[in-house]
C-alpha cells in the first residue's frame, strides 16, 4: 500500500510502498477513500524536517540537554548515533483519515465490515486504528465533508475548555482551518464571534460565514477593535487557533479580555506572559489538548475502555460524533473550506509549497483497489542458503532501530524479514539496512524454509505466543528479555520447547561483555559463595510509557531488572532459589521501578539488585560489586573495572560494551556449529521465575522459593 512519510533526516515528504497493517484486538482495519491535509500541523513537522542540525537543535533545546548528559555517561561516538538513528526514523503524516472497514478486530462490536468511518488515521490506503478512535459517519455526511471530523474536534475540545454562554462574546485569534471551525461552532452556540488573521482569503471566508473578521494590516488594531465592538468591557473569552512564534498574541488576548475573562490556547505561539495583563484582570488561561478526554490514555485509546458518561460527557470519540452531527444537521457548513482535490499519487501538489500555498484544506483521494499486499520485496535479488543462518526479525521498535541492526550489520548477519504493527517502521529500517522484506504478518516469517533464526524484539507482551510459534516451527529463537511476563506464558513455552527441534536464546547480553567476562575468569569457576550489589540507575520514564502496564509491558523490574538476574547468576554460577523484593513509599505499587531485590543462591552466594528510576541522568547507568575470598571487582557502567586484590589485575578500560556484539557473534556461530546452548533452558527459566516471583514477593511482603 501507498503512505505518505516526511523524513526528517533529509526533510523529503515521500509516498511510501509499505506492506498493509494487520488488525489488532480492540481495532478496526480500515480502506482509506479520502484523507484531510491538516496545512497548519503537518507543514510545521514538513518544514522541521527541512531544517538543518542546528535549526533543529534551536527549537528542541532540552533534547540538547539530554544529549549532552548522554555524552557524559555514554561516550560521544553511541550518542551521535543515537541522535543519527532517531533522525532517520520516518514520520507518518496525517490524522483526518476516512474509509471503509474492511476487518474489524477481537472484541469490536461496534463496526461492521463495510461501514464508513473517520478516524485519526494517517495518509494511508489502509490504517489499523483502535475502536475510541474510529466513528461511524451519517448518510448525509459525504466522505470529504467526515475528513473534517478530527480537525473539527480540535476546536471543539478548545470551545468545551473555554465554556461560552449564549450572548457572550468570544474572540478567535487565528482563521486557518480550525479557526474557522472553532468560530462556526461558537456562532452555532449562540455566540458573538470576532475573528482575525493576516490572511485575506480567510477572513473573507469568516465574514461568509457570518463571523465579524478583519486582517490587523488592513489597519485595524485587534484590542481597540475588540473593545469598541463590546463598548469597552472586553470579551468574554478568546480562543487562540493561531500558530507564530511571537509573544503579541497572548498579550493582546489579554488586553482584550473583559475583568475574569478566559483565553483557551489551542494553537502554538509565544508564551512568554506579562503578569500584569493577567494580574489586575483575574485572567483564566488555559492549553487545550488534541480532540478532548481519553487522548493520550493507554486505557482509554488502546484498550477500548471508555469513560462513564454521566462523569465525562465529552470525550474524543464523543466529540467526533458531536461534530460529525454538527456537518449533518447544517450546523457547520465545511465545504466552503475546501480548496482542492488531489489524487495520493500526486500529493507533491499540496507538500512541495505548503508555506506559499493559498489552499485551506487540502483533500486527498485514494484508490479503490489498493495493494493489500502485507509483504513487501524491496529486492529479490539475495541468494539465501539455510547453512548461513538467514534471519527473521519481529519487531520493529526503538531496540531493533537503535541497537539490534547496527550489531548485527556488524556481523554481517543475512536478514531476509523484517516485521512491524504497520509496516511503516520495518519498511524504514528495511531500506536503511539492506533487508530485502519488510511484513506486517509474522507467519511469512515463520513459514519461509529459508529462515533459520528468528529475533523477537516486540512489545514484552507479545514475546511468549511468538517464542511458541517460533518454537512449533522449528526455528532458532532468539528474543530480547523478558522471555514472558508471567508464570503461565513460562508453562506453554516450557511445553513447546520440549516438542521442538529448534532452540531458544534470550538476550541477556550484559553476561557477554569484555568486563563480565574478565570478572569471570578473575573469580574462577569454583562454587565458592560471594556477595555481589548490583545497582541499575535506570532513570525516569512516565507512567503512560507501556512498560509500566503489567499486562503488557510486566512492569521494569521483570521487564529489564531480569538483566541483571541473569548476570548474577552467571558470574556466582549458581542459579536463585529464593527473592525478596522491597520497593521505596509506604504502598509501592507492582510496577515499581524504585525497588532493591534480595537474591538467594543455590551454592549460598547473596546478592543484592537496586534497580532505580529517581537517580540523576549524570552519574553512572549500571554499578556492580562483587565480593570473594578477600577480593573485589568493581565495574562502573561497561567502561572500566578494577580490581582489589587480584595478583597481576587492577584496570581495565574499554569504550562502554555490553556485550551486544559478542552476544550476537557467539550466537550465531553456536547455531551454525549446532554447538550446546549459550544459555541452558533451565537457567533462562529459573532468571525469568526469579524476576516475575519478585513482584509476587512484594505483594505478599515475604520471600518466595523458585
Amino acid at each position: 500500500m501507498k503512505q505518505i512519510i516526511q523524513s526528517f533526516k533529509t526533510g523529503e515528504t515521500i509516498l511510501e510502498k509499505v506492506p498493509k497493517p494487520q488488525v489488532k484486538p480492540g481495532h478496526v482495519l480500515i480502506r482509506t477513500t479520502k484523507t484531510l491535509v491538516s496545512l497548519g500541523t503537518e507543514r510545521m513537522l514538513v518544514e522541521f524536517g527541512k531544517a538543518n542540525l542546528l535549526q533543529k537543535a534551536k527549537q528542541q533545546p532540552e533534547k540538547v540537554k539530554e544529549v549532552i548528559t548522554k555524552i557524559k555517561t555514554d561516550g560521544l561516538m553511541p550518542t551521535v548515533n543515537a541522535v543519527f538513528n532517531k533522525l532517520s526514523e520516518p514520520l507518518a503524516l496525517g490524522y483526518c483519515n476516512v474509509g471503509i472497514v474492511e476487518e474489524i478486530g477481537k472484541g469490536v462490536s461496534e463496526f461492521k465490515i463495510g461501514d464508513r468511518v473517520a478516524s485519526n488515521g494517517p495518509h494511508a490506503e489502509f490504517v489499523c486504528i483502535p475502536k475510541n478512535l474510529v466513528t461511524s459517519i451519517p448518510e448525509n455526511v459525504s466522505d470529504e465533508e467526515a475528513c473534517f471530523t478530527v480537525i473539527g474536534s480540535i476546536g471543539l475540545q478548545g470551545i468545551r475548555l473555554l465554556k461560552p454562554t449564549l450572548g457572550e462574546t468570544i474572540v478567535v485569534i487565528g482563521l486557518g482551518l480550525i479557526g474557522l471551525i472553532t468560530a462556526q461552532l461558537l456562532k452555532a452556540n449562540g455566540c458573538e464571534v470576532i475573528g482575525y488573521d493576516l490572511d485575506k482569503t480567510k477572513v473573507d471566508l469568516a465574514s461568509s460565514f457570518g463571523i465579524t473578521a478583519f486582517n490587523p494590516k488592513e489597519g485595524s488594531e485587534p484590542v481597540k477593535l475588540v473593545m469598541d465592538k463590546t463598548e469597552g468591557i472586553g470579551c468574554d473569552g478568546v480562543i487562540i487557533t493561531a500558530s507564530a512564534q511571537s509573544d503579541l498574541i497572548i498579550s493582546d488576548a489579554a488586553k482584550m479580555s473583559r475583568k475574569k475573562g478566559r483565553i483557551v490556547l489551542v494553537g502554538v505561539i509565544g508564551l512568554n506572559i506579562s503578569r500584569a495583563d493577567f494580574y489586575e484582570k483575574e485572567l483564566s488561561f488555559q492549553v487545550s489538548c488534541s480532540y478532548g478526554p481519553g487522548r493520550y490514555d493507554t486505557n482509554y485509546e488502546n484498550k477500548g475502555l471508555d469513560y462513564p458518561i454521566a462523569y465525562v460527557r465529552w470525550t474524543e470519540k464523543r466529540n467526533f460524533n458531536a461534530i460529525l452531527k454538527a456537518i449533518s444537521n447544517k450546523s457547520i457548513d465545511v465545504k466552503p473550506l475546501i480548496t482542492q482535490h488531489v489524487p495520493i499519487d500526486n500529493y507533491l501538489d499540496v507538500y512541495s509549497n505548503m508555506r506559499s500555498s493559498e489552499a485551506i484544506a487540502s483533500i486527498l483521494e485514494y484508490s479503490s483497489s489498493p495493494d493489500n499486499a502485507t509483504t513487501v520485496v524491496l529486492s529479490d535479488q539475495k541468494q539465501y542458503s539455510k547453512s548461513k543462518g538467514v534471519i527473521g526479525i519481529i519487531g520493529a521498535g526503538n531496540f531493533t532501530g537503535m541497537t539490534l541492526l547496527p550489531m548485527l550489520k556488524k556481523t554481517n548477519a543475512e536478514i531476509k524479514y523484517i516485521t512491524s504493527s504497520k509496516g511503516l517502521s520495518g519498511t524504514g529500517l528495511a531500506k536503511k539496512y539492506g533487508i530485502s522484506r519488510s511484513t506486517t504478518n509474522y507467519s511469512d516469517v515463520l513459514e519461509d524454509p529459508e529462515v533459520d533464526i528468528v529475533i523477537i524484539t516486540t512489545q514484552h507482551h507479545l514475546h511468549s505466543d511468538m517464542v511458541i510459534d517460533g518454537l512449533k516451527a522449528n526455528k532458532h529463537v532468539f528474543v530480547e528479555k523478558p522471555l514472558a511476563i508471567n508464570n503461565s506464558q513460562l508453562d506453554l513455552i516450557e511445553k513447546a520447547y520440549k516438542n521442538s527441534q529448534g532452540s531458544l536464546m534470550v538476550g541477556f547480553n550484559r553476561r557477554f561483555s569484555p568486563h563480565v567476562n574478565k570478572m569471570k575468569s578473575l573469580l574462577g569457576s569454583a562454587q565458592t559463595p560471594m556477595n555481589i550489589i548490583a545497582t541499575m540507575n535506570a532513570g525516569f520514564i512516565p507512567e503512560n510509557v507501556w512498560v509500566h502496564d503489567m499486562e503488557v509491558g510486566g512492569g521494569r523490574i521483570i521487564g529489564e531488572a531480569c538483566h541483571y538476574i541473569d548476570l548474577l547468576s552467571y558470574l556466582t554460577g549458581s542459579i536463585v532459589t529464593s527473592v525478596c523484593l522491597n520497593a521505596m513509599g509506604n504502598h509501592p505499587k507492582e510496577n515499581t521501578d524504585n525497588a532493591s531485590m534480595l537474591l538467594r543462591f543455590e551454592n549460598g552466594s547473596n546478592a543484592v539488585i537496586n534497580y532505580f528510576a529517581n537517580g540523576s541522568k549524570g552519574y553512572s547507568k549500571e554499578r556492580l560489586e562483587v565480593y570473594s575470598q578477600g577480593r573485589t571487582l568493581i565495574m562502573d557502567n561497561f567502561r572500566t573495572t578494577k580490581g582489589y586484590g587480584f595478583k597481576g589485575f587492577s584496570k581495565l578500560k574499554t569504550k562502554m560494551d555490553k556485550g551486544h556484539l559478542s552476544q550476537f557473534e557467539n550466537y550465531f556461530t553456536s547455531v551454525k556449529e549446532g554447538n550446546n546452548p549459550l544459555i541452558n533452558f533451565e537457567s533462562l527459566m529459573n532468571t525469568s521465575r526469579a524476576s516475575i516471583a519478585a513482584i509476587e514477593s512484594l505483594k505478599t511482603e515475604s520471600w518466595v522459593t523458585i
